[in-house]
């Protein structure tokens, strides 16, 4: 992967901190992560208002870029494509959440033209299914790998998308417990992620 000369110095540091998390330097992945991390999590508040929220989207962000790290090209920074990745999961996020509240039988009816108008095919096509399917089966190996209360944890978060208060429900948890838990998991998923990268 060739230097673009236009790129600052940062973002020729972080090039080759991807360049050697591809050969799968687990120090290098660990160091993109810290050094963004933060500020990943706080544009994400910004949009969705909401703490635990913002702490999810930001780990999904990271795990898609760090997933999909061999498209990433040096045309332009990598923190504008890690960016890009974390403010269009965000988006999503929002959409969904929209979509869910909505109410069909609402009298405001440009309100409802204008969502819908923005709702595209959810129907995968087969390449995006394979994809999809390809995605899942990584994070199915990669959960295998923590500790199986943490494990429930995530798939109910995760997978099964519950609330935080209805998985302390389900678990007979304290509410606190359920977001420590699942925020000492979140943790453990990163690091485990970094440990695959080592080990590829």
């Amino acid at each position: 992967m060739g230097l673009n000369d236009n790129l600052s110095d940062r973002a020729k540091n972080d090039l080759e901190l991807v360049e050697r998390a591809r050969s799968g330097d687990q120090r290098a992945y660990a160091s993109l992560m810290e050094q963004y991390r933060e500020t990943i999590n706080y544009m994400i508040l910004k949009m969705v208002h909401n703490r635990d929220d913002a702490d999810d989207l930001t780990i999904e962000a990271f795990s898609k870029a760090f997933l999909q790290l061999e498209k990433y090209t040096p045309d332009f920074a990598f923190s504008t494509w890690l960016f890009k990745i974390a403010v269009n999961n965000a988006i999503d996020h929002i959409r969904k959440k929209r979509l869910k509240t909505l109410s069909i039988d609402d009298d405001n009816d440009e309100s409802t033209r204008l969502v819908f108008t923005n709702i595209r095919n959810t129907h995968p096509n087969p390449e995006e299914k394979y994809i999809r399917d390809q995605r899942a089966t990584i994070l199915r190996a990669i959960l295998d790998e923590l500790n199986p209360k943490y494990k429930a944890l995530v798939e109910l978060r995760y997978f099964d998308e519950l609330s935080y208060e209805e998985i302390a429900e389900k678990l007979n948890m304290p509410l606190g417990t359920v977001k420590a838990q699942l925020f000492r998991a979140r943790n453990l998923l990163s690091d485990i992620i970094a440990e695959r990268k080592d080990r590829m």
